[in-house]
């Protein structure tokens, strides 16, 4: 394939999102069976490759770390299966000495004998008696009114009658005898594939264990050379991640087993220990574990206490744990390690869960961390990140202008006092306001801001100058005394239109509180009279505010002007949000060029101060 084949391919690819995605998705479903397999055993490598590190950095070789490794976890698993299976069959051997319980509380509430729930209820009955063996007893009959009287005898009619005719016999099919083998495949053909599932996951983990270097490397060939800086971060951030998620995991499903295991101990619950054990694991399972691992032993403590005290004890103690848990120890614990915002857990959740049953319900977080840090290091797939990563926040100067937009003049000013109980003033006109003025600029020389939120946005913007203009920084070094005046004075004239005078505005708030006397004067206002008086000052400095993407045109016939008129007096520009260095910036304003340029407001108070060292004793005395 030749390099123009190569970029048409690429190019249909970006222009085909959709496709692509269904694509990928019908892949994920019709490979599932060896999908799911490598999926598990890429979880458990995870989650036994720090182990292993471990083992590794104590002097031992890498196939005995893994053997030792796989083996403890197999004894840990086969213990814990070998628990729950023991009280699963204790419990079902005890069911049948539950029922006069079951049936008191029944009769207690006054449980229906018709309709869905009653249905449900003579459904648990019958599982009870099927696991225990014993045959289940008859329901008693409803009472009879008139009514069912009267159906009882036609129906003791209509059956006298039928005995009296002469039905024929039915014809009874025998099925063929079954062979041995075919008897064998009917049992066995349940267990074949989750038991060849199995071990495909052991393969895989015992193989991923062994050949991590290996693995790693064939993604970075994949990858290619130039992408071998990004592929390292994004495979070390990924194993970071979920490594770091599943260990935190099993400890704290662990953790939450044993208490809630020892509380039913406490409440005399039997079999205790299989409900704590059963909760930690199912808790496992997002949302549905939960949900089971609870209900479990709250139903059997249902059944088997006559009164109701401790079924309700058990309720309140595993909404409590859940309560605290959920919400406050797996936030505090978990915290940036999966990266995955609440509501693309649960999305993500049903779509692998869609795709590939319970097994991508299981894994559906380590597979979305996954797709977060593609989406997080390779520039195609930065949808990803952005459509399911927690920290896909608007920065408070887009925020700002999009309150604005949206006319919420009262969110707006939340956002600039939020960002004021961490920055100083001049942090939030530079990083926040005036941006937010570039921004409406750019949409309003598009046409794409009509005339009512433009004027709605420059109000609300002017409004919340005019209120921190006796703001008073709490990061101030400066004490509370006024500050002490400076020998500059300064004229702020806007280049052009309303944008341009909000940034004089707070250019002149701002020098203001440095100490320099100030004054607003519009570009029509500058008269030969005016010029006139100003150039007899010749330690005034006037600052040309202008603001992109269309200042520069403005603020250089403007500077042109100044210029002409005031050769002895310093001229300053500020050129808000420009690219570039000043001094480059300067040159190009050619003869008419200005003593400073300034791109921030805080540079632009750093050249007012400059100015002091130029000005002539007793030469600014006062401003026009």
């Amino acid at each position: 394939m030749n390099g123009q084949e190569r970029v048409s391919k690429r190019r249909w690819l970006n222009h085909e999102p959709l496709l692509v995605f269904g694509l990928a998705l019908a892949a994920l479903y019709f490979t599932r069976d060896l999908l799911i397999p490598f999926a598990m055993a890429l979880t458990l490598n995870f989650l036994l490759a720090p182990a292993v590190i471990q083992l590794e950095k104590l002097r031992f070789r890498r196939v005995p770390a893994v053997v030792l490794v796989v083996m403890m976890a197999s004894a840990v698993l086969g213990g814990v299966g070998w628990v729950v299976a023991r009280q699963l069959l204790d419990v079902a051997s005890d069911l049948p000495n539950y029922h006069a319980n079951i049936d008191d509380k029944l009769a207690r509430i006054h449980a229906p004998t018709t309709g869905p729930i009653a249905n449900a209820i003579n459904g648990l009955k019958s599982l009870t008696q099927e696991l225990s063996g014993t045959p289940a007893p008859k329901p008693l009959p409803p009472p009879e009114t008139e009514k069912t009287r009267r159906s009882r005898r036609a129906r003791e009619a209509e059956a006298q009658k039928a005995e009296a005719q002469q039905t024929p016999q039915p014809v009874v099919v025998v099925p063929p005898p079954v062979s041995e083998w075919a008897y064998a495949q009917q049992i066995l053909k349940p267990v074949i594939k989750p038991l060849g599932m199995m071990g495909m996951v052991f393969v895989f983990t015992v193989y991923m264990l062994l050949k991590r270097e290996d693995l790693r490397n064939r993604v970075l060939l994949l990858a290619g050379m130039g992408r071998l800086n990004v592929m390292t971060q994004a495979l070390n951030d990924a194993a970071t991640r979920i490594s770091s998620y599943l260990l935190l995991n099993v400890l704290v499903n662990a953790s939450y087993g044993l208490v809630f295991g020892a509380g039913l101990f406490l409440l005399h619950v039997p079999n205790a220990t299989l409900w704590g054990v059963l909760l930690a694991i199912l808790r496992m399972v997002p949302y549905v574990g939960m949900i089971l691992g609870g209900g479990l032993p709250i139903a059997f403590a249902f059944a088997v206490f006559p009164g109701w005290w401790t079924p309700l004890m058990v309720l309140a103690f595993f909404v409590v744990l859940e309560v605290a848990v959920s919400n406050f120890i797996e936030p505090w614990l978990y915290g940036s390690h999966t990266g995955i915002s609440p509501l693309a857990l649960v999305i993500t959740a049903m779509v692998w869960t869609l795709l590939w049953g319970i097994p991508g319900l299981v894994l559906s977080t380590p597979l979305t961390v996954c797709l977060i840090v593609m989406g997080r290091y390779v520039p195609q797939m930065a949808f990803l990140h952005i459509l399911l990563g927690d920290e896909a926040q608007l920065a408070p100067e887009a925020h700002f202008y999009e309150r604005l937009l949206a006319m919420d003049q009262a969110e707006a000013h939340h956002i600039a006092d939020k960002f004021l109980e961490g920055h100083d003033l001049v942090h939030l006109y530079d990083e926040v306001v005036l941006p937010a003025l570039s921004l409406a600029e750019q949409d309003r020389h598009k046409g794409l801001l009509d005339e009512t939120r433009s004027t709605f946005l420059f109000q609300s913007a002017a409004e919340l100058v005019a209120e921190l203009t006796d703001y008073q920084t709490p990061l101030s070094h400066e004490s509370s005394a006024p500050p002490q005046a400076r020998e500059c004075p300064v004229v702020c004239v806007p280049a052009h239109d309303q944008a341009d005078e909000l940034a004089a505005v707070m250019l002149a708030q701002l020098l203001e509180r440095q100490g320099h006397k100030t004054i607003l004067l519009q570009a029509h206002a500058l008269t030969p009279e005016i010029l006139g008086r100003l150039a007899e000052e010749s330690g005034t400095a006037v600052c040309i505010s202008a603001l992109p993407p269309f200042a520069f045109v403005h603020a250089r016939s403007l500077c042109q002007l100044v210029r002409q008129a005031l050769p002895e007096n310093r001229i300053l520009i500020g050129l808000w949000g420009a690219q570039g260095n000043p001094e480059i910036l300067r040159e190009r304003f050619g003869a008419a060029r200005p003593d400073g340029v300034a791109t921030t407001l805080s540079g632009a108070m750093r050249l007012a101060r400059k100015c002091e060292e130029t000005v002539p004793v007793n030469a600014a005395q006062k401003i026009v």
